[in-house]
């Protein structure tokens, strides 16, 4: 009786593991080609230093907006297309079958809520955006590839949301606070831990994410020389907003380049 009683009394906390409750419905079989691609993201990731050990990446059911899909808890650059775990939107899994989840996966299954048009989401630890997370110092776009930053990059302060925390985003009401600061932006910061970077599928979120870690080490160079910086413009932003670079040319570098690394 006592042990149900603590059973019941977690559950209502949050820290029983999903699977130990009723398990969502699946959304059905996901295409080969999607399974792969947010594989090779991960794998990219972790190639251009911008995964290490920790941080994950998710894409968007393509048959059910209300189900997502990433893999068990496990460091990005070993994830194969058996660790792919599929979640609902309250980040509960589908088939846990005892694998591992990651903590912070609520950052995800907040963001899918609230952003119908975000196709994938992906959460780092890069090192180059973190002194614009803990200094006055916005992170503005200095180079062409970052030019999506020209809609304001925002720093989620956890303390606010919660008081003196461990700073994991561990449960849906943080994930909820989390992606209300990212609003309708593609990059937000957290402040001394890292980002959330969205896009409508996971090639375009990859390269977000390389390109926001590449312009945030540009930007602190150009601020280390002093003086003022030629920021890109709003208006350049938005032109390149509607006629981007050509993605797939460094999709496909940056997967032959991690492959080759894993074979």
């Amino acid at each position: 009786m006592i042990r149900i009683w603590a059973i019941a009394a977690a559950m209502v906390a949050g820290l029983v593991p999903a699977a130990a409750q009723d398990a969502p419905a699946s959304a059905g079989p996901v295409p080969p080609a999607l399974i792969e691609d947010l594989v090779v993201a991960n794998h990219i990731m972790n190639d251009r230093g911008i995964l290490d050990a920790f941080g994950h990446v998710s894409v968007r059911h393509p048959e059910n907006p209300t189900r997502y899909l990433m893999a068990r808890a496990i460091a990005p650059g070993l994830v194969t297309a058996t660790d792919i775990m599929e979640f609902d939107l309250d980040s509960n899994p589908v088939d846990r079958r005892g694998r591992s989840m990651f903590i912070e996966r609520f950052i995800h299954g907040e963001v899918y809520k609230v952003r119908p048009d975000v196709g994938a989401v992906i959460h780092t630890h890069s090192m180059g955006i973190i002194p614009f997370s803990i200094t006055n110092t916005p992170l503005r776009p200095v180079i062409h590839n970052a030019s999506f930053l020209h809609a304001g990059v925002p720093v989620w302060e956890i303390r606010e949301a919660a008081g003196v925390t461990n700073m994991l985003v561990r449960n849906a009401a943080l994930g909820k606070s989390l992606a209300a600061a990212l609003g309708d932006r593609p990059v937000a910061l957290m402040r001394g831990h890292g980002n959330v970077v969205v896009g409508p599928n996971v090639r375009i979120a990859t390269s977000r994410a390389v390109f926001t870690d590449e312009n945030a080490r540009m930007q602190s160079v150009a601020l280390s020389f002093g003086g003022p910086v030629n920021y890109i413009s709003s208006e350049e932003g938005t032109l390149r907003d509607q006629n981007p670079s050509d993605g797939a040319r460094s999709w496909d570098l940056w997967k032959a380049q991690a492959l080759k690394k894993t074979q």
